[in-house]
Parts: structure tokens; sequence; C-alpha cells
């Protein structure tokens, strides 16, 4: 590829990126959505979050993807925290918490 077409690419794909950004926010800004479309909305989180954080816990490239027990661990410590007290922050800090406490005494 030459130079130019490669930041024609870049240049192309960035313009896409906002305008599918500026779909949801330029159009909808002012408007309110339809109670069914909100209702709906509010479970994206907690269907993506998952979606990311399950690779990364089962097949960690840190590993090669074989499943790690200091990560099994962890996820299953910010699992309970989250559960138990309702707590982002709290499952995310204690989370790490134990991944690198684990990781320590592991080697």
């Amino acid at each position: 590829m030459t130079d130019l077409s490669i930041w024609l690419t870049i240049i192309f794909l960035g313009i896409g990126t906002y305008l599918i950004r500026y779909s949801f926010i330029g159009f909808f800004a002012d408007k309110d959505l339809p109670k069914w479309l909100t209702r709906h909305l509010r479970y994206v989180p907690a269907a993506v979050l998952p979606g990311l954080i399950a690779p990364l816990t089962l097949w960690p490239e840190a590993t090669g993807g074989n499943p790690d027990p200091a990560r099994l661990v962890a996820a299953a410590v910010a699992l309970f925290i989250g559960a138990v007290f309702r707590s982002v922050l709290g499952a995310i800090f204690g989370g790490m918490a134990m991944l690198y406490l684990m990781q320590y005494l592991l080697g």
C-alpha cells in the first residue's frame, strides 16, 4: 500500500466513526426516546461487559490462551464483591488487588 492509500483509509475510517457516533449523539440529544427503547438501553452495559471480560479471564493472552488460576480467583472475588456489596468500584479494585496478590503468591 502506498502512503496516500493508508492516509485516505485512516481519514475515511475516522469520518465514518464520527458519523456513526454523531448519529446517536447529534440527532437524539434534544429528543426524548420512547420508554420501551430507554428500558432496553439500560441493559446494554450489563450485556456488553461480560463479553469483554470473559475472554480476558478464561483465555488470557498473557498465558498463551490457557486458563490462569490467578485470573479465575480474581474474577470470582470481583463477582462476589459486586454481588454482595453492589459496588462496581469495589468489585474492580477488589478483583484487581486479588489478581496482583494471586500473581505474587503463585509466582
